[in-house]
């Protein structure tokens, strides 16, 4: 028998500061080891990177969620992580991402046009809502690799 699935989601205010090269370099170690280190333990997810915070889903069983958001909320990197939901799922939302991630720019304006339009706010933002923005987001992110130069961006 296989262990249940389970999926979680929180954000937190991102406490990451310095130049832009700097930044981004950071969220590249981050998410090299994110890829690898998730790849071994069996989870997946999607990570979510502005300016102002981080939102990210991770699924899997549920010891190796629970072990990573522990890790999380203690990551001087984050500041009032905050669980937006987490349960048992049929399946995977993000089956084919270690860590899939959103951010730069591009993010930055469709963010910005999300909030305005919905009232994004993290800390009311419900798990159903986070997620199809994270979906929505990554999938527009595929077409504009695929139209660009064929390969999916990731």
């Amino acid at each position: 028998m296989t262990d249940p699935l389970y999926r979680l989601i929180y954000h937190s205010s991102s406490r990451m500061v310095g130049a832009d090269d700097d930044l981004d370099g950071a969220l590249r170690a981050i998410l090299a080891a994110s890829r690898r280190n998730n790849l071994d333990v069996g989870v997946t997810g999607a990570l979510m990177f502005t300016a102002r915070c981080f939102v990210q889903v991770l699924e899997g069983p549920r010891a190796e969620v629970e072990r990573l958001f522990q890790k999380i909320k203690r990551d001087e990197r984050h500041g009032g992580v905050a669980l937006v939901s987490f349960g048992p799922v049929a399946e995977r939302a993000f089956p084919h991402w270690s860590m899939a991630f959103v951010g730069g720019p591009a993010l930055e304006a469709r963010f910005e046009a999300f909030a305005r339009e919905t009232g994004y706010e993290p800390a009311r933002m419900s798990g159903d809502l986070t997620l199809g923005f994270l979906q929505s987001v990554l999938r527009a992110r595929e077409g504009d690799a695929q139209a660009s130069d064929g390969r999916l961006a990731g």
